[in-house]
């Protein structure tokens, strides 16, 4: 009977001990397309006595497709104990600004719609997604963030959009998104 118990005990160890291994891996594959973001500033909104203030964060990002083009988002990022434990569940109100930084130029192929950037938002189930397209008619890059748990019946979003121009007297070839799209 003591054996079967300890059998019964060594299993939900084991379970356990293998859901803790797949969490730890999981959290520690890349995922994001880019680069981590480059932390421009924070913002204190709601004071808490005793744990981390809930904030604002900005962040940098380069596209790493293609040259020339950085996106700023702002996210809300929760205080207290769960946030400061990393339990907390961040809010989906993202906004996100897209510039031409210097002249553009594809590194390759694009698809509409692909991820430019990922950030994981909760413990579980919630990421934020920075996704690129590009119209075509109007040779203009267009960015779209959100977040990819569904609140009261659909994502919150916003959407940059970066037109090509040329970049100073040397740069008289603009490049046409349409022909990299694949």
């Amino acid at each position: 009977m003591a054996s079967k118990a300890i059998v019964k005990c060594d299993g939900k160890w084991t379970i356990l001990a293998l859901a803790v291994l797949a969490l730890t891996l999981w959290q520690a594959t890349p995922v994001s397309a880019a680069d981590e973001p480059d932390l421009i500033f924070r913002r204190s909104t709601v004071f808490k006595w005793v744990s981390p203030n809930d904030k604002l964060a900005t962040y940098g990002v380069d596209d790493p497709e293609v040259e020339g083009v950085a996106c700023h988002f702002t996210i809300p990022e929760k205080g207290g104990f769960k946030g400061w434990l990393g339990l907390a569940e961040e809010v989906s109100d993202i906004s996100l600004a897209c510039r031409q930084i210097g002249p553009i130029r594809f590194k390759d192929k694009i698809g509409q719609g692909d991820d430019m950037f990922r950030q994981r938002r909760s413990l579980f189930f919630k990421k934020m997604q920075i996704v690129r397209g590009c119209d075509a008619k109007r040779n203009v890059l267009v960015y779209m963030v959100y977040s990819d748990k569904l609140i009261e019946g659909s994502p919150k979003n916003s959407t940059s959009s970066v037109p090509i121009m040329p970049w100073g007297a040397a740069d008289a070839v603009v490049q046409k998104c349409g022909e990299f799209v694949q």
